[in-house]
């Protein structure tokens, strides 16, 4: 859904409505992808990583497409966080959404907000295993800082919606439609 030319200027500057961040071998043959298509029907421009050109550097097309979104879907799942890719991401997301007019809707996939809030069960291991990788305190706290600001904003937990996936993505369209008037 293009901005209108009654949209404040920012948001006429985007090029994406929607950007997700999604952990791929979790979420991207099921849950992300019927979200993504269910986006594209909506005609919201929709950004996932699989428009990443081969050959293009792949940190720097993420980049470019964050600073060009209006909203992130940060869809949380078991294995998110033993991603550093996700998580530098989430960084990034976050600084937007502290900065610019954007907005963050966090998604739990088949996960509990509390353990990505406090950082426990699957994202407890996999913070502590990229601390034992060598992962320097300065990021391991903006990672920590980043999850505990997304977890903390209000969104959807999937296991409530357990079986309905189409409510799910109604809610999910209908609140990007609420937002993307609002800005």
């Amino acid at each position: 859904m293009a901005p209108s030319s009654s949209s404040s200027h920012a948001v006429a500057l985007k090029k994406y409505d929607v950007f997700i961040s999604f952990r791929g071998e979790d979420t991207r043959a099921g849950f992300t992808s019927h979200l993504y298509e269910a986006f594209l029907q909506s005609k919201f421009h929709t950004y996932i990583d699989y428009k990443i050109q081969k050959g293009d550097q792949v940190w720097a097309e993420l980049m470019k497409a964050i600073k060009q979104s209006t909203i992130f879907l940060a869809v949380f799942s078991k294995n998110y966080a033993s991603s550093t890719w996700c998580l530098n991401e989430l960084v990034e997301i976050m600084e937007c959404s502290n900065k610019d007019n954007v907005v963050v809707i966090p998604v739990f996939y088949h996960i509990d907000p509390s353990r990505v809030r406090k950082q426990t069960g699957s994202y407890g291991t996999a913070l502590a295993k990229h601390k034992k990788q060598g992962s320097d305190h300065k990021m391991m706290q903006n990672w920590k800082n980043a999850l505990f600001q997304a977890a903390n904003l209000s969104g959807f937990h999937s296991t409530t919606y357990r079986y309905l996936f189409t409510v799910c993505f109604t809610f999910l369209i209908v609140s990007v439609t609420f937002v993307i008037n609002l800005v």
